[in-house]
């Protein structure tokens, strides 16, 4: 059964309570959060996840730098207490402030770690459909893979053709956590496109009423696969963004045809 999570960043401990709230109240379609694990910010992954509460599954992003490989993982206790079962394991970036401790640990370590002092734990691991060739990111999709993870949370997608493409090459029956975002500025736009090299369809824009209709097609694309969607506002609303498409039975369109793009 397809499952719906809203990323929610853990700025302070009452902005994220507030965004809970207003997820449980009014998108009842969502049954998920994930929160990522963001260094400018004190509040950690796991502990912004102990806010879900009941009614609302939570998963933690863990970024496998900041984990000393010869100390006990500080995590595991507060995952353990508060019967989070599932996390999103990321190789993350190297941190702002040069002074913070990180270690030569990437994804596959920690994937590896966890099956082995926690294999009770679901660990997915994130696709990147734009960092590199897709041979190399299919191989390192597979590396994570055997190293125990059980499925992935994608970056997010803009174009569904893309997405279909990627959904063939993976393993049958892999788990898969589609994503969108908002993009609401020229300025985020080209952020995507220049730095993260992302693909746009030609009729994108950067519009709430663009991204919003991104969102309920990639949401009908999950679906149809019985896969999962994740959404992820940024500089928006949770509710102006996902308010309505996710709030009940919705009005399904038919999908398009996803075609090759030789450009790609």
């Amino acid at each position: 059964m397809s499952r719906i999570s809203v990323e929610l960043v853990p700025r302070s401990r009452s902005g994220l309570k507030a965004e809970l709230a207003e997820v449980k109240a009014h998108l009842s379609e969502v049954d998920t959060v994930n929160i990522p694990d963001l260094t400018r910010y004190s509040l950690r992954s796991w502990a912004g996840c102990s806010f879900a509460g009941p009614g609302l599954t939570s998963i933690p992003h863990l970024r496998a730098v900041d984990f000393n490989p010869r100390e006990p993982l500080p995590f595991l206790p507060l995952l353990e207490a508060h019967g989070i079962e599932e996390v999103l394991v990321v190789t993350g970036d190297a941190p702002v402030d040069m002074s913070a401790k990180v270690y030569d640990v990437d994804a596959v370590d920690l994937i590896r770690r966890l099956s082995r002092e926690a294999p009770h734990l679901r660990v997915y691991a994130g696709l990147d459909p734009y960092r590199q060739s897709f041979v190399r990111e299919r191989n390192y999709l597979e590396r994570k893979l055997d190293a125990g993870a059980c499925g992935f949370f994608t970056q997010p997608f803009f174009d569904l053709r893309v997405a279909d493409t990627w959904g063939d090459l993976l393993p049958d029956g892999t788990p898969v956590w589609w994503g969108a975002t908002s993009i609401l500025t020229e300025a985020s736009f080209n952020y995507w496109r220049a730095r993260n090299h992302a693909v746009f369809p030609r009729s994108f824009t950067p519009t709430l009423a663009c991204n919003r209709t991104f969102a309920r097609d990639l949401l009908h694309f999950a679906r149809e696969r019985g896969q999962h969607a994740y959404f992820m506002p940024v500089k928006v609303k949770v509710l102006d963004y996902l308010g309505g498409l996710l709030s009940g039975q919705q009005e399904r369109r038919p999908r398009q045809e996803a075609v090759w793009n030789a450009s790609l």
